[in-house]
């Protein structure tokens, strides 16, 4: 075949490719796209003179495909971006054919009948047959570790190695990981962690862009499925450390007591007026939700991070579901340690524990919770909400005070 007749313009065909696939669509478009004949088939990497991702394939192996199989290669070159493949998550040994392999079997659980037949699918004739579809790359690595047919794989070295058509270097002999390889992986390694972490911060605002525009225009995501649309959007999240706003709030709530003292010195008139002695404390009201639907991980998270903050605070633990049990209220005292039950199992009303930290005068009132309930009276102190991830984007209420999520 001559050079004229393997000419292929990937650009071209990307958008009548892409056309059913919007979240795609509007990924594919701030990633350039560059033909080589230094590989086989295609891949990704980053470009060390740019700091960017590029996309690189073989015009012979791409004209070769059908439609179908062309889309499939591009989401799947997509998915080892957005699911950070080539700038982080390798095992502690680094990169290697089983790594290399692990990645695609998750990514190919998404594209199943849209990849060439060399493509590593699980569930598929082969020897991926009896791995289940649907993992992580952390879980396919595990399992190929401990696959009897892979354990004396002289193709899974130590990821230096060519791999794609089986002709590359490293790819002699038969039924290695590396014949199972389509794409190729080769320079996943080389740039720097500097441009790396350029890279994937540019590509995180790539992926994030294109979500956004496909939820303005009102567009389906295609075929990405709701679990990895959530995923998806959970990495282009900024993430909170909830522990910190945790004790940046108790310390924000505390007051001052000041009383005068003669043996205290006055710094700005010593020996003349007496000086101030400044006593701050706390008085935190944490309301604790204890409806069945409240995860019990989501309970021992918060009550673990109410160990460490209580050696500078005391609290004022108050379970509710539709009403505060009263008998069941108790002080956390400062330097104690507890151990979290779960003294209710009712509904749920977020107005009990508003009126009675109300009622009470506190200075700040923290309610760990799974939002659903109505939008409660207002609180005369400030008021946080913690719950865990999902809730928190999809709360049952809007409210203009902190909400946190947790991560148990």
């Amino acid at each position: 075949m001559s050079e004229e007749q393997v000419r292929f313009d990937l650009n071209k065909y990307t958008f009548r490719l892409l056309q059913n696939e919007p979240f795609f669509a509007a990924l594919s478009r701030r990633i350039h796209k560059r033909p080589t004949k230094s590989i086989p088939t295609a891949g990704v990497m980053i470009n060390k003179s740019t700091s960017q991702f590029e996309m690189l394939y073989n015009e012979e192996f791409m004209a070769g495909l059908a439609d179908d199989h062309k889309l499939g290669v591009l989401m799947h070159e997509f998915y080892h971006i957005i699911f950070e493949h080539v700038t982080g998550r390798l095992p502690p040994e680094g990169m290697s054919m089983m790594w290399n392999v692990a990645t695609d079997l998750s990514i190919n659980s998404h594209l199943i009948g849209k990849l060439p037949k060399e493509a590593c699918i699980p569930g598929a004739e082969g020897p991926f047959k009896e791995y289940p579809i649907g993992k992580s790359a952390e879980w396919y690595f595990s399992k190929l570790q401990n696959d009897e047919q892979f354990k004396k794989d002289p193709k899974d070295g130590d990821g230096q190695s060519g791999e794609g058509d089986g002709e590359s270097q490293g790819s002699s002999g038969s039924g290695g990981l590396g014949d199972h390889v389509f794409d190729n992986h080769d320079g996943w390694e080389e740039a720097s962690e500097e441009v790396k972490q350029i890279a994937k911060e540019r590509m995180k605002q790539a992926v994030a862009d294109a979500a956004k525009e496909v939820q303005a225009k009102g567009s389906s995501w295609g075929t990405v499925s709701a679990q990895t649309r959530q995923q998806i959007m959970d990495m282009i999240s900024p993430k909170v450390d909830w522990r910190k706003v945790l004790r940046y709030f108790v310390k924000t709530s505390q007051r001052s007591s000041k009383r005068s003292t003669v043996r205290r010195i006055n710094k700005r008139f010593p020996y003349i007026h007496s000086g101030k002695k400044v006593t701050r404390q706390a008085k935190i009201a944490i309301s604790i939700d204890q409806s069945g639907s409240v995860d019990d991980k989501m309970l021992a998270a918060f009550f673990s991070e109410l160990n460490s903050l209580s050696k500078f605070a005391e609290f004022t633990v108050i379970p509710f579901d539709t009403e505060v049990e009263e008998s069941k209220v108790f002080v956390w005292k400062k330097g104690q340690k507890k151990v979290w039950e779960r003294v209710l199992c009712g509904g749920t009303c977020f107005d009990a524990p508003t009126r009675y930290v109300n009622k009470h005068n506190f200075d700040g009132h923290i309610i760990l919770t799974d939002m659903m309930a109505p939008k409660p009276v207002a609180s005369k102190c400030q008021r946080m909400w913690m719950t865990d991830q999902q809730n928190a984007n999809n709360p049952y209420f809007q409210t203009r005070e902190r909400v946190i999520a947790i991560e148990p």
